[in-house]
């Protein structure tokens, strides 16, 4: 149970937020805390199971056990200038570190030292599993918190296992040799380096805790009912029907006294889990939910690594059942487990040696090269079952996991495992939330980089996700979703049955090496259904080639090896209705599957059918297995070849997965150079980190977010300038206007012609009203429009009227950075007005953009053409524009302060852009969870 110290004032009070679960290296997990006055017992029982060496290198010298001094000095922190935190597996301790800060001598009373000494202890039981490193990533952060900038240690020599947890962090550092001893100094400030080092070991740590899952040794099925039927029969049988290779147990305490073994399965049958004589790698949990604590209690003490529990009355269920849930995650976390569900389907692995399924699926899929994430149990068996049916043969599944209400482990964990599983080619994801969507993205782009993740999302217009998800459902708008996906390389697809579609294209078609596509058969009408759907989703088709109603599958093969010799096609869509004749579907599949066999090119063909039964089962049959038979040369019937072909029943269907796959070869090439985010020698961060300070504090906003969360400040327009200058980013003077005298003295200043217009919020932008005047050459022409907006627009003091220089004529632009909670700071783009605020055309980045980025951004909007030079317009200074971009991004980076950025209008002239108005705001910076220490989500 967590305690909290005696606090003797609020900079001494007990830092809940330093408290983290954590995954560790072999998969397990702790719970990294501070230390207070009621641990003094825990640390003495932990001292006394850490060996004599471990002492020895801890305080250099034998010390066999601790005073009461040391106890109390080790126990007593003021949470600033010293700070004990330990790592606890079952409420014990398991390892500890300390840092204490170095006197400052010479320094400022009123300034503390920068420096402090810190010092590890790790139970030799749990060395080797990653404590000391994740120890090591929360002290520093915590040290940063507290204006420590730099850590000392003292290391022996033979100490070489410490020595490595500093040398491997990442962080700047300096060693040197003095007096028997190494004395290592590690400058804190995170690096590119240190980060990655982070994210390394988060990637290892977390797919090994899903591996455990994945791969046990041996399950336990809680809650097996004493008669056929209920969850944990059910998961009971589908685990020996699909043949796990493992040791299987059955669990009940209803169990009479001396029941050993459960008939007609025939597995050890056990009161409690207590009772089983092995280790139990992963237990299945299928009883009340007023019951799983117990259980659970069970399961840590024996040492199980992780829980599938089925068991519904949690999230799903309201308030009592979340918090039910958040105590579920608690409790099992603090024995080191993970946990699937609660309110699982289950769990799938058809690897050969595994063999795992602990779902109610009641078959093993067809084992294949599919990873398979749903967060719904509903639409997990649709999944499986429709994969099942249209493909069998085709494709199959590697693993299979529906998570149920989340609470633990999540898409992004799976994310992690399948990024280097080699079993695994292909991820299909079923999500209603996204709750982390900047770590999302980050996992995703990086498993994207080396195979395809395919993503269907629910809830796409602000429906809310189930009411059991532990992940809220994010508020970011879908679109931008969206464009955060496919920056990030993910196939982001519609339907359940688009999903499966693209899964199976996919699965079994090579990449395209471009939009190219032959179209062929014997149909003229589906093929030029297939041409229209190739244009609408952005493919390049060729003339169709009609083979005629009355083709035969040789014509067929003939001309498919045609067009996959021709180079200037990248793939292939073949058309097929019933034909009058004796030919079969086996005899058409055999043709186009041996036309694929014999060519050199690795190009995707897919099939498009109306109405002839068995062609698609015939495409994907596993070679040698094809009814029927063709002759081969010599009059031998030839075998089947090892090609499988996926067949669509519409032709929308399978163009679709097929532009998917074209976009997705696209980025897939590109993410070999993505791009750089560029250095420019104007840039002043300094001066606008200086400026920031200076502005928060006039506005009183301070330099720390209140409790009640941080309040954004406006900057006024000359402050909104200086900032953005800083940045070599120019905005068009503006003097206001507020009479008619007042507008003829501004344009006097800014030299003529001017533009008048007004500044009001509800005013500003509304161009339908009418209310802006361009070109005004002279002050006869500038008095004139002043009293024609005063009667069109009301008061001067209403309507806020201000003088701008004229700017050339160009497209009128949007430029936007906003900080959005979960997915951090995005930048937007689209034109003005209409485009982007009634049809929504508008592209999101996220932060950093690299050049590479800023180029596509500008072209991914509908309306882009107007840019280029639609219909014999003058192209406008893309160039220029993407420089904006990227110079309001470094903006955002830079200085998280910056929450927000609105840049608009921005006329993109045929040379140079122009920024006719800004507003920034800011507001003290926001915690970069990205940036900090490994953690699990809290619950």
């Amino acid at each position: 149970m967590q305690t909290t110290p005696a606090r003797s004032g609020p900079e001494h009070a007990y830092p809940t937020h330093w408290e983290a679960d954590v995954v560790l290296r072999d998969g397990g997990t702790a719970h990294l805390r501070p230390i207070t006055p009621d641990d003094a017992q825990r640390l003495v029982s932990f001292y006394e199971q850490v060996s004599d060496e471990s002492k020895y290198y801890r305080f250099f010298a034998p010390y066999p056990r601790l005073s009461d001094r040391d106890v109390h000095r080790f126990t007593h922190h003021d949470y600033v200038d010293r700070v004990g935190l330990a790592a606890t597996v079952g409420g014990e301790f398991i390892a500890t570190v300390r840092y204490d800060r170095i006197d400052g001598r010479g320094m400022p009373a009123s300034e503390p030292a920068d420096e402090a000494e810190v010092a590890f202890l790790v139970q030799d039981a749990h060395q080797g599993r990653g404590v000391a490193s994740a120890l090591l990533e929360h002290i520093a952060a915590v040290a940063r918190e507290r204006a420590i900038r730099r850590f000392a240690a003292e290391v022996l020599p033979a100490n070489t296992k410490m020595i490595k947890v500093f040398t491997d962090a990442g962080y700047t550092q300096k060693r040197s040799f003095e007096d028997g001893v190494v004395r290592l100094e590690l400058d804190l400030e995170p690096t590119d380096r240190s980060l990655a080092v982070q994210r390394a070991r988060e990637q290892r740590a977390e797919a090994r805790s899903v591996q455990r899952l994945l791969a046990p040794g041996s399950v336990a099925v809680i809650g097996t009912g004493r008669a056929p039927g209920g969850m944990g029969r059910a998961v009971l049988r589908n685990l020996l029907a699909g043949g796990f290779t493992g040791r299987v147990h059955a669990v009940n305490h209803a169990f009479p006294e001396g029941t050993t073994r459960l008939d007609p399965e025939g597995v050890p049958a056990h009161r409690s889990v207590r009772a089983i004589a092995e280790p139990v790698d992963l237990a299945v949990v299928a009883v009340p939910a007023e019951q799983v604590p117990s259980v659970v209690a069970e399961c840590g003490e024996h040492g199980v690594q992780g829980l599938l529990v089925l068991s519904a009355g949690y999230g799903e269920s309201g308030a009592d059942g979340r918090e039910r849930q958040r105590e579920l995650v608690r409790q099992a976390r603090s024995y080191g487990m993970r946990i699937i569900g609660p309110n699982a389907f289950g769990l799938i692995n058809t690897a050969g040696g595994v063999r795992l399924n602990a779902s109610l699926s009641p078959e093993l899929p067809a084992a294949g090269r599919i990873g398979l994430f749903s967060q719904s149990g509903a639409i997990g068996i649709a999944l499986l079952s429709g994969l099942h049916r249209r493909a069998a043969g085709l494709v199959g599944i590697s693993t299979f996991v529906s998570a149920g209400n989340r609470a633990d482990v999540s898409g992004n964990d799976f994310l992690q495992y399948w990024h280097d599983d080699p079993d695994t080619d292909l991820v299909l994801m079923y999500l209603e939330s996204i709750g982390n969507p900047r770590k999302f993205t980050r996992l995703a782009r990086r498993t994207a980089a080396r195979k395809p993740v395919v993503v269907v999302k629910g809830a796409r217009h602000g429906g809310a996700a189930p009411t059991g998800h532990a992940v809220p459902t994010t508020r970011i708008p879908d679109a931008t979703v969206s464009d955060l996906l496919r920056q990030a390389g993910v196939i982001r697809v519609d339907t359940v049955t688009e999903l499966a579609d693209t899964g199976l294209l996919l699965a079994s078609q090579p990449l395209p090496a471009g939009p190219r596509v032959a179209i062929l058969g014997n149909s003229e009408s589906l093929a030029l259904l297939t041409y229209d759907a190739c244009l609408t989703d952005g493919l390049r088709p060729q003339p169709p080639y009609d083979l005629t109603t009355g083709a035969r599958p040789a014509d067929f093969r003939r001309a498919l090896a045609g067009v996959l010799a021709d180079e200037e096609c990248d793939a292939v869509v073949v058309t097929a209705i019933p034909w009058v004749g004796d030919a079969s579907a086996a005899d058409l599949a055999r043709a186009l599957r041996e036309a694929v066999a014999a060519s050199p090119a690795a190009k995707p063909v897919t099939v498009v059918h109306l109405e002839i039964p068995g062609l698609a089962e015939a495409l994907a049959e596993p070679a040698g297995e094809s009814a029927g038979g063709m002759e081969g040369p010599g009059g031998a019937e030839s075998p089947a070849p090892a090609v499988r072909i996926p067949a669509y029943p519409a032709a929308e269907r399978a163009v679709r997965a097929l532009a998917e796959a074209a976009r997705y070869a696209r980025w897939r090439r590109q993410a070999a150079e993505p791009g750089r985010v560029p250095e420019y020698d104007d840039i002043d961060e300094a001066g606008a980190a200086a400026d920031i300070g200076v502005l928060l504090e006039a506005h009183g906003a301070g330099l720390a977010p209140p409790p009640e969360g941080p309040r954004a400040v406006t900057l006024s327009a000359p402050d909104t300038q200086r900032l953005l200058a800083r940045y070599g980013i120019a905005v068009l003077p503006a003097l206001p206007a507020p009479d008619p005298g007042g507008a003829v003295r501004a344009a006097g200043r800014l030299g003529f012609p001017v533009a008048l217009k007004p500044t009001a919020p509800h005013l500003r932008h509304r161009a339908d009203l009418g209310g802006v005047r361009l070109d005004l050459g002279s002050e006869a022409e500038l008095r004139r429009a002043y009293a024609e907006l005063t009667e069109l627009l009301g008061k001067p003091e209403e309507t806020r009227l201000v003088v701008q220089s004229m700017a050339p004529r160009g497209v009128d632009t949007v430029v936007r950075a906003a900080i959005d909670p979960a997915a951090g700071a995005v930048l937007s783009f689209g034109l003005a007005g209409a485009p982007s605020l009634l049809l929504g055309d508008t592209a999101h980045r996220l932060v950093p953009v690299t050049d590479r980025d800023a180029a596509e951004q500008i072209r991914s909007i509908r309306t882009a053409p107007l840019l280029f030079g639609w219909r014999g317009t003058t192209p406008v200074d893309t160039k220029a524009l993407e420089e904006l971009l990227l110079r309001v991004s470094r903006l955002v980076d830079d200085h998280p302060e910056v929450v927000g950025a609105d840049l608009e209008p921005v006329i993109v002239a045929p040379h140079g852009v122009h920024v006719l108005g800004a507003t920034i705001r800011l507001s003290p910076a926001p915690a970069r969870t990205d940036l900090g220490p490994r953690s699990l989500p809290a619950v």
